[in-house]
C-alpha cells in the first residue's frame, strides 16, 4: 500500500494454524470505529498521508477480514493463510476508500477483502488456471452452495436438471457446471509422480496415455504437406503471369477478390476473367498429376 510501512506493526502476528486462535483473541482488542472518527481518519489518510490514521482504520477492521475468510475454509487451505489475503485486500481498501460518498469503510472494504480471498484461491487451487471469466469465478465459488440449496450433493456427476438450474442461476454453459463440478470433486492438483500405492510401486504417470497422433505419423503428415506445396509451386510456372494472378486471387487467398475487381484491373469482361481463371485450374490440375506420377516412377525405380 503506497506511502503506509509493508507491515504495520500494531497488527498481530498470525503465526500459522497453531497461533490462530491467539491472533482472533487479541484482534478482538482494538476498539471498532464510529462513524464520526471514521470519517476523520480517512480524510487524514487521504489528505495527509498519515500512517497513524492508515492503521487505526485497519486494525478496526480485522475482525471483518477474519469473518470473512471463515466463510472460505471448505477449499482446503489453512485459514491463517486466507486472513493474511484477506488483510491485504483490506489494506487497498483503506488505501482507495473516499470517505465523502457516505457509506462506512466496512461497506466499501469487503470487497477487496473478498476478491483478495478469491484470488489467493484460485491460485492455490490448481496450477492449471480456473476462473478465467468473472461468470467461471462466479461458479467456483458458488457450486457447493447451490447444490447444498438443491440438495444435489451427492458424489459423481449431478443430474442434467441440476445442472441446467445451476447453469442457468450463474449465466455459465452446463459443460462448464460439469466441468468445475467433477473438477472440485477430485479436490487440488496431485502430483503425476505421486505413488500409485503405499509401498511407493508405480506412478501416477506411468498410467498415462498420449492419444494424440504418433511422432512418425505427424512427421509423415508434414512431407506430404511439403510435398504437395511443392508440387502447387512447380505446376504454377506452367501458367503465364495473368492466368497465375487470376488464379491466385480467385481461389488461392483468404478474401478472394470478384470477377469485377479483376475484369477492372485487365480491362476485360467479367466472363473473360471466368474462363481464364477456369482455364488455368485446369492446367494446373494436369500439371499436378504428371508431376505426382514422375515421383511415383522415381519412388519405384
Amino acid at each position: 500500500m503506497a506511502n503506509v510501512p509493508a507491515k504495520i506493526t500494531s497488527i498481530p502476528a498470525l503465526g500459522g494454524e497453531a497461533g490462530l486462535n491467539r491472533y482472533l483473541s487479541e484482534i478482538r482488542k482494538f476498539p471498532l470505529l464510529a462513524p464520526e472518527e471514521e470519517y476523520m481518519l480517512a480524510k487524514r489518510w487521504e489528505e495527509h498521508q498519515d500512517p497513524e490514521a492508515a492503521a487505526r482504520m485497519v486494525t478496526s477492521h480485522l475482525r471483518l477480514v477474519a469473518k470473512i475468510a471463515m466463510g472460505y475454509r471448505g477449499y482446503g487451505l489453512p485459514v491463517a493463510e486466507l486472513i493474511s489475503e484477506g488483510n491485504i485486500g483490506l489494506m487497498q481498501g483503506v488505501k482507495k476508500f473516499d470517505a465523502e460518498r457516505g457509506f462506512r469503510l466496512a461497506t466499501y472494504a469487503m470487497w477487496w477483502i473478498r476478491a483478495s480471498i478469491q484470488e489467493y484461491i484460485l491460485r492455490s487451487w490448481s496450477l492449471v488456471k480456473i476462473g478465467t471469466t468473472a461468470a467461471q469465478k462466479k461458479l467456483f465459488f458458488n457450486l457447493r452452495r447451490l447444490k447444498g440449496k438443491i440438495d444435489a450433493m451427492e458424489d459423481g456427476d449431478m443430474k442434467p436438471a441440476d445442472v441446467e438450474k445451476i447453469a442457468t442461476t450463474l449465466g455459465v454453459t452446463n459443460e462448464e457446471v460439469i466441468s468445475m463440478n467433477r473438477r472440485m470433486a477430485m479436490g487440488g492438483d496431485t502430483s503425476l509422480n505421486a505413488p500409485l500405492r503405499e509401498e511407493g510401486e508405480g506412478e501416477w504417470q506411468d498410467w498415462l496415455t498420449d492419444e494424440g497422433p504418433l511422432q512418425d505419423a505427424m512427421v509423415a503428415d508434414e512431407q506430404e504437406r511439403t510435398q504437395r506445396h511443392e508440387m502447387l509451386l512447380d505446376a504454377m510456372e506452367g501458367l503465364n503471369d495473368r492466368e497465375k494472378h487470376i488464379l491466385t486471387q480467385r481461389r488461392l487467398v483468404d478474401e478472394p477478390e470478384t470477377l469485377e475487381e479483376l475484369s477492372q484491373q485487365y480491362g476485360i469482361s467479367r466472363e473473360r476473367v471466368r474462363q481464364i481463371e477456369v482455364r488455368a485450374f485446369e492446367k494446373l490440375q494436369k500439371g499436378i498429376r504428371q508431376l505426382a506420377g514422375e515421383r511415383k516412377l522415381l519412388e519405384l525405380a
